[in-house]
């Protein structure tokens, strides 16, 4: 655990925005190893899906004499199928939720503070400046709805459970895992960038 929190910038959504701040009512094993399933589900399908997946991390700092947890994961979507790449947003939450039945830790309280927003916006933003229409609540006409959405993440993160508890153990116990370690851990491919970009 990091004495300092991270930059400020690090813990912002894509619109420059704070992210929000939650209590699980977990342990502090139990949030790290709830973060490390919302990223490695991220992770995961991105990878799956043909993304390059640069990095996928936890961060744990101490925070006014406790303590706080938050994740990220980083990758590049050229040439990604826009729903693909919509499902990919679910999947954190999606990972999340599952791990805390698994655990038998679900509750509505702790389903609620797992809601992922920023992953939502981020999802009907980018596919906005695609040209695919993602609606919240409901499908708009031409589009699918973020339940949808959600549904086809669930499938294939259940097909790819086993991959994404490989990835979120060892992302707990590491911090951080590479996108050629999670191809290691999962036998996915990490498409490469084009021209060999890193």
């Amino acid at each position: 655990m990091r004495n300092q929190a991270p930059e400020y910038e690090e813990l912002l959504d894509h619109k420059g925005n704070p992210r929000a701040v939650v209590d699980l009512a977990l342990s502090y094993e139990q949030t790290r190893l709830l973060t490390a399933f919302h990223e490695a589900g991220h992770a995961v399908l991105s990878m799956a899906c043909g993304m390059h997946v640069v990095v996928s991390e936890i961060t744990a700092w101490q925070q006014h004499g406790g303590w706080a947890v938050t994740g990220r994961t980083n990758a590049e979507a050229r040439d990604v199928d826009a729903w693909e790449f919509a499902a990919e947003c679910a999947a954190g939450e999606l990972a999340s939720l599952h791990w805390l039945r698994i655990q038998g830790l679900w509750t509505p309280k702790r389903a609620v503070a797992c809601v992922a927003d920023h992953d939502r916006e981020l999802a009907i933003d980018v596919l906005s400046s695609h040209g695919c229409r993602l609606g919240r609540y409901e499908a708009p006409e031409g589009g699918k709805s973020w339940a949808a959405v959600q549904a086809m993440a669930a499938a294939r993160m259940h097909r790819m459970w086993g991959e994404i508890t490989a990835v979120a153990h060892a992302m707990d116990a590491r911090n951080a895992l590479t996108g050629a370690e999670i191809a290691d851990l999962t036998g996915l491919t990490n498409r490469p960038l084009p021209g060999g970009a890193s």
